[in-house]
């Protein structure tokens, strides 16, 4: 009997060996995308922690009339980059949880091709 059950000469199926391989490269996909989006969202947390320290040191500064002009210049400067941070870290974080879903969804797929080609080796 032979393993390759499709109607489309051209398409081949993987080994058990081969479908094995690709499961194992997404299973390491999946993993270095949760890293990733383990690591943004700590980041994401950094960043809004950092926002509020700003605002409350642009609050501060306001009541320091002696460095006022100053001191809430340099901290409303460092509130506005604080909220570029969360911003872009933020889409950073949703761009790895994408990642790590499609990664998800590989995995499964590999998951299931390496099934069927045991099924068909055993068939065999």
């Amino acid at each position: 009997m032979s393993a390759d059950t499709s109607t489309d000469p051209g398409d081949t199926l993987p080994t058990t060996a081969e479908a094995l391989q690709q499961w194992r490269e997404a299973e390491r996909a999946v993993a270095v995308a949760r890293r990733g989006r383990l690591a943004a969202e700590e980041a994401a947390a950094a960043a809004r922690e950092a926002q509020t320290a700003a605002t409350a040191t642009a609050e501060a500064a306001r009541a320091a009339l002696d460095s006022m002009a100053l001191a809430e210049t340099s901290a409303a400067k460092t509130a506005a980059a604080a909220r570029l941070f969360v911003m872009a870290t933020n889409a950073d974080l949703a761009d790895t949880m994408s990642d790590e879903a499609m990664s998800e969804v590989a995995e499964v797929d590999a998951q299931g091709r390496y099934r069927s080609a045991v099924k068909r080796a055993e068939v065999k």
